[in-house]
């Protein structure tokens, strides 16, 4: 009997419940758990500032907030979006399936994986705190200088050190994260788990994470400079003291443009386990798509400055990052090529995951061939600054990234919660976002080659019609998300029992080894007779 109770005192030790659980909890699962709930906060934080900008564009003419509120909403938007909601969405997904995928009781280092989550909510509250600073919450305090805080404007900003503070905790939560996902992966494979017969998923976390370890210290590096100059007399940037203004865009641009392919390289990888799952056929060119997710991470090193051809850099830099960026078409082309040829002559069918997978191929090669246009020095000098810039980049990391977030949210969610959702509501939030998201995003095209440059509050009349299809398109879209917030609630909640293959007939979607069942309520109960 002192046994088991001993047993018991223990087992309550181990499994603390409540408020304690998520605080002190070293499973990946619950981990995955928090960082996709936060996540999923940050970007209905992010959509709503989306939608202050839209309403201020609806018409001409300053109506809803000032210049400066409108700044700030663009600025915040920006900075929310990437840092709170698309990177530790793909994080989130990480800490669920990797170790799944790869046979592993866990992540390598779960106590850090623990610290790299809770140092999130930190570090989101303080970049959105000083805009409730100052008298006025209108008169909009918070960092209004752009997501990519250019020097010397962003100097110019009180709050600086809240904000370079910020950028600093996510950065360290983002390395930590990702020491974890390789110390996993290259340590923790079930035996005969080859690094070529891992999953997709798994080989563009690895390369991802290898990404993040790279840049995040240039990042690091980059808002130090700002804060040495703002508070400590430096003047990396600053003209009058014998710095540069454009070293501030190599350096930033430097840590951008590998952080671009951060956020598309998981969607990627998910995208790769989806669609043979529903075609039914095994993924065409499984070598071929890990040496373009390879291709692609080397090159995004080197292709930093077709940010800035208007800078007035050489002819011969021009060139270069011209032919360099043009050049990553290739292996993202041969990505679409084989999720193509993966769907053709498959036995498809549409589930929702498939149908996020498919609209991703579509849509994400859009915002692909727009950045071939972006890539071309003299089209880019005329396309800079403005609206088409806005249009591609959306295109990449709403059509692409978010879509793949949302497509493996449908595709893992009843192995993780063991009930099956709701298939009408899921078909009715894939419609609603796919309409919505061309309505909001399509028209930049126009008014960007028509000459409306972004981040302007107000705007000539005759780009009044365009704006409004992407107001209307706006609102749609953001609160036909409200709909995957219900759906994943009733999931969780109960519903039919999802079966051990989900999707029936399909392969490639089983573990390789289960991991220990979790000790929550994700758990699937026995059914009681």
């Amino acid at each position: 009997m002192s046994t088991t109770m001993t047993h018991d005192a223990g087992h309550h030790e181990e499994h603390p419940t409540g408020i304690k659980r998520w605080l002190f909890t070293t499973n990946h699962k619950d981990i995955g758990t928090l960082y996709l709930w936060f996540s999923f906060t940050m970007f209905l934080i992010g959509g709503t500032f989306a939608l202050v900008i839209r309403a201020e564009l609806f018409e001409p003419g300053l109506q809803i907030v000032n210049p400066q509120f409108f700044n700030m909403m663009t600025t915040m938007h920006g900075l929310v979006m990437i840092f709170g909601a698309i990177m530790p969405g793909f994080v989130g997904l990480a800490n669920w399936q990797i170790p799944l995928m790869v046979g592993a009781p866990d992540m390598a280092l779960p106590r850090m994986n623990n610290w790299s989550f809770w140092l999130l909510p930190f570090a989101a509250t303080m970049l959105v705190a000083p805009m409730f600073m100052g008298a006025h919450f209108m008169d909009g305090n918070g960092p209004w200088f752009g997501w990519t805080f250019y020097a010397p404007l962003s100097l110019q900003y009180n709050h600086l050190a809240y904000f370079v503070f910020a950028i600093h905790l996510l950065g360290i939560s983002s390395i930590m994260g990702a020491i974890n996902i390789i110390a996993t992966i290259l340590n923790m494979r079930a035996p005969g788990m080859t690094l070529m017969k891992m999953p997709l998923f798994v080989w563009t976390w690895l390369i991802t994470a290898f990404l993040l370890i790279a840049v995040m210290p240039v990042l690091a590096g980059c808002v130090t400079m700002l804060l040495t100059d703002k508070y400590f007399g430096t003047s990396f940037f600053n003209a009058a003291g014998g710095g540069d203004p454009v070293l501030f865009q190599h350096v930033f641009w430097f840590f951008g443009h590998p952080e671009v392919y951060i956020m598309i390289l998981p969607a990627f990888g998910i995208v790769s386990q989806i669609i043979p799952t529903f075609a039914r056929k095994k993924l065409f060119g499984y070598s071929s798509m890990v040496y373009a997710t390879a291709s692609i991470a080397f090159l995004s090193f080197i292709v930093w400055a077709h940010h800035m051809f208007t800078v007035g850099m050489p002819v011969a830099g021009e060139l270069f990052f011209m032919y360099a960026t043009v050049l990553i078409a290739v292996p993202t082309g041969v990505k679409v090529f084989n999720w193509v040829a993966t769907m053709w002559r498959g036995s498809m069918t549409f589930e929702p995951p498939m149908l996020w997978a498919i609209s991703f191929v579509f849509l994400f090669t859009i915002g692909g061939l727009s950045g071939i246009m972006l890539a071309v020095v003299p089209a880019d000098v005329q396309y800079q600054d403005t609206y088409f810039v806005v249009a591609h980049f959306h295109y990449v990391l709403v059509t692409g990234a978010l879509f793949g977030i949302i497509g493996a949210v449908y595709y893992w969610l009843p192995k993780w919660t063991g009930n099956m959702y709701s298939d009408k509501l899921a078909k009715w939030h894939f419609w609603l976002s796919l309409v919505s998201v061309n309505l909001t995003f399509f028209p930049m095209h126009f008014t960007g080659l028509a000459g409306m440059p972004r981040r302007y509050a107000d705007y000539p009349l005759e780009f009044t019609r365009f704006n409004q299809w992407s107001s209307v398109g706006a609102f749609i879209f953001g609160f036909s998300q409200l709909l995957l917030l219900i759906l994943v609630i009733k999931c969780i909640r109960g519903g039919q029992k999802a079966t051990s293959e989900v999707w029936e007939g399909a392969e490639g979607l089983e573990w390789t080894v289960p991991s220990p069942a979790p000790y929550h309520t994700f758990a699937i109960a026995p059914e009681v007779k």
